[in-house]
């Protein structure tokens, strides 16, 4: 690190071209935001990346770039998302949780990604699902909620800690019913659980999902499917858990079996159903907080993974909803 007049120079070797695209992003897009965010200057050329700043800029540049390592070096995409948590790790003194979600791979998707936590509190709900028979997840659209508790359960049913995947979500969104969808009952319910196969197609593939599926090692099908059973040896994902009824939540939760786990997962503000009728995930979390050997994780907009717009999207509508709520209070 050198300079003058006040300004230092810092230079970084990268190891190959794939992590020089990886750590510069589309157009360069996350050196310049990079950039934004420290007030240095970034410029790529080659395998070497130069960074201009003055000593405390450059040594909170570094670090984000050192946090970020994990991914760049092996030719993983750094997006937004992951900028934007290494520097909420850097400024709230958690760099070294950070460090640690880096190097927890849960697996490697069907197009060779590396799947990991992308955020503290997705780290912290991947290690609720592995210490925790029972496991609730609330949160807005695209916090991963979903996807995450599909990844553990293939790494589940992968290690043989149970033999079979039971998927399940309740058939009410958005104002749609069952009898307004054209087709046969599978026809119908399929709309409802296609984000679950979309995660396991990404996860294993179609084909290998397909097999999957016609052996019964996994099952996808409506929560009024689950109604007299008893779900032995198997890991449960109850999705949209936000719009089952309280009774229906009961149910479910009470169809737990032995060497079994069970993952809730829902979004209290998308409740879909009838006004004035209380959300089953809603009343879950209140009755089994501190309940042993059951864990509750709230994830926020700040863990939303998709777009950079959608998390701005679910910021704007919960400062919307609360101030409708104290004009109503």
């Amino acid at each position: 690190m050198d300079g003058h007049g006040g300004l230092r120079h810092w230079s970084l070797d990268l190891p190959d071209q794939a992590a020089a695209l990886a750590l510069a992003g589309p157009g360069e897009a996350i050196l310049r935001r990079l950039a934004d965010l420290t007030g240095t200057r970034l410029v790529l050329r080659g395998l070497e990346l130069h960074i201009d700043g003055r000593p405390s800029q450059l040594e909170r540049c570094s670090a984000l770039v050192e946090l970020l390592r994990p991914l760049w070096s092996e030719g993983q995409p750094v997006t937004q998302v992951d900028l934007n948590t290494a520097l909420q790790a850097l400024d709230s003194g958690r760099s070294a949780e950070h460090r640690a979600m880096g190097q927890q791979v849960l697996a490697r998707s069907q197009s060779g990604r590396l799947l990991r936590p992308r955020t503290l509190r997705q780290r912290q709900y991947v290690e609720a699902m592995e210490r925790h028979d029972l496991t609730l997840a609330l949160g807005p659209a695209g916090t991963g909620k979903t996807f995450l508790a599909v990844v553990q359960a293939v790494r589940c049913l992968g290690e043989r800690r149970v033999e079979r995947i039971v998927l399940t979500r309740p058939a009410v969104e958005a104002g749609e019913r069952l009898g307004f969808l054209p087709g046969d009952l599978q026809q119908k319910v399929d709309p409802y659980l296609r984000p679950l196969y979309d995660a396991l197609h990404g996860l294993v593939g179609s084909e290998r999902t397909a097999a999957l599926l016609e052996k019964g090692t996994i099952e996808v099908a409506p929560l009024a499917y689950m109604r007299g059973r008893t779900l032995s040896d198997a890991f449960v994902i109850l999705d949209e858990a936000q719009n089952t009824t309280c009774a229906q939540m009961r149910m479910v939760l009470t169809r737990l079996g032995e060497n079994s786990r069970m993952v809730v997962t829902g979004d209290p503000t998308q409740i879909d159903l009838p006004p004035g009728q209380l959300s089953g995930l809603v009343e879950a979390a209140q009755v089994l907080d501190g309940v042993e050997g059951i864990a509750i994780c709230q994830l926020t907009a700040a863990d939303v993974v998709r777009h950079p717009l959608v998390q701005r999207l679910v910021e704007a509508y919960g400062r919307r909803d609360a101030t409708a709520a104290g004009i109503r209070t």
